[in-house]
């Protein structure tokens, strides 16, 4: 079978990793995108270039070398925030990745606006970084946490978060997708239903943002947390968009260099947006980085990524079911995007990991940093199989192959 909105045999040449062999000269087969993406050539060498061409500190200095790099990181800001649809670049802060923009939030806007009490709306599919700040201050503050609840099916019961509203909550953070699921969640009502509430609201876009076209504006978002590294781009580098409003009334989150505009030695006035949240000299070579892989996604188009997983994800699921003792843990194709979890009738998802490794196939098995959800469905762990644009059905069927093998070996 061959993607109909991508020549993805031309991209995977893109990506240098994907040519190594594994385990007595097996082709790899990256499964783990979930976790990580890959990175194309392009990301690599604008990093390099930096490095061999630029390097210099940003912001501070007037030699040509400190010019050019300003340039580069803040070019890559514009670009970012457009991919986006931000309204201004400076609504776009640079964190090291998903997990520091929600604590980001949870540290400097919660902590200035939440007081004993007060609610905070989750949701049982969220990953353990947009759970455990919210605890953290719910002890040290006392707000209340409450939760939308997961269906059977693995879509969000959005009636019960309409009597959740009912309690007046403060925030509404949310996972536009589930890292184990799959599942996307309907933002835009989502959040149109908070703000009816009074509430502010984030998402974790942590999936949705590599994998299909995220419009902060069009979805209404007030904040919004993201990574370059599952989006072909470096590791140690995300961001935090926030409405400009929002952050300009926000305390620093961290003090230091860059972040100030005047200091005293008994006192300081903050710089203004976006450096006020950027303190000390930054990641400056993984956000040229981070701009090279945003570049690379918008020239493969994000509607055709969505549509090149939307297939291979029906096409794995379909290819899985046919296994006997295989359980599937998720919606349908239809509601969900590149991720399919599941468990295997007498296989623990560890050994399942272990074997397919031997067959040079990567996934990942555990709880993914999403424990409340296993629980949920009484289950220790899955295994989970992610695609992104690189990956071809070829792939699938030789993960269906492998899965076959490992069942009759466990007898």
């Amino acid at each position: 079978m061959m993607s109909q909105t991508l020549n993805v045999d031309q991209i995977r040449k893109d990506f240098p990793i994907l040519s190594r062999r594994l385990h007595g000269n097996k082709a790899l087969v990256y499964l783990d995108s979930t976790a990580t993406a890959q990175k194309p050539v392009t990301v690599i060498r604008a990093m390099e270039d930096y490095y061999n061409q630029t390097n210099a500190n940003i912001h501070r200095g007037v030699h040509t070398l400190a010019e050019e790099a300003t340039a580069a990181y803040e070019g890559a800001r514009e670009r970012i925030a457009k991919f986006i649809g931000a309204r201004h670049a400076r609504e776009v802060i640079f964190t090291r990745n998903t997990t520091e923009s929600i604590n980001l939030v949870a540290y400097s806007w919660a902590r200035k606006n939440l007081v004993s009490g007060d609610v905070v709306i989750l949701t049982e599919m969220e990953h353990h970084s947009n759970l455990v700040p919210w605890q953290i201050l719910a002890d040290e503050r006392g707000i209340r946490l409450e939760f939308i609840p997961v269906t059977e099916e693995g879509e969000l019961d959005l009636l019960t978060y309409q009597n959740l509203l009912e309690l007046r909550p403060k925030l509404v953070a949310f996972s536009q997708m589930s890292n184990v699921l799959g599942t996307i969640n309907p933002a835009r009502e989502i959040i149109e239903m908070a703000h009816r509430a009074g509430a502010v609201t984030l998402i974790d876009g942590a999936q949705s943002v590599p994998h299909l076209p995220v419009d902060v504006q069009q979805l209404g978002a007030d904040f919004l947390a993201f990574s370059a590294h599952k989006m072909c781009g470096p590791t140690g580098i995300g961001v935090l968009y926030g409405r400009r409003d929002l952050l300009e009334a926000m305390p620093p989150f961290l003090g230091g260099g860059d972040m100030i505009k005047r200091v005293t030695l008994r006192s300081f006035s903050p710089n203004e947006l976006p450096h006020k949240f950027e303190a000390g000299t930054p990641a400056i070579a993984e956000v040229i980085g981070f701009g090279a892989a945003v570049d690379y996604l918008i020239q493969m188009g994000m509607n055709n990524i969505a549509a090149h997983e939307h297939a291979i994800t029906r096409y794995a699921l379909d290819r899985l079911s046919e296994i006997s003792g295989l359980k599937l843990i998720g919606p349908s194709a239809e509601k969900k995007g590149g991720v399919c979890a599941f468990t295997m009738e007498g296989i623990h998802p560890h050994d399942i990991a272990q074997l397919l490794d031997r067959e040079g196939i990567a996934v990942r098995a555990g709880h993914h940093c999403a424990m409340p959800l296993h629980q949920r469905y009484g289950l220790p762990a899955t295994t989970r199989a992610s695609f992104y644009l690189y990956n071809t059905f070829d792939e699938v069927d030789l993960l269906a192959e492998a899965l076959e093998r490992a069942k009759e070996l466990f007898g």
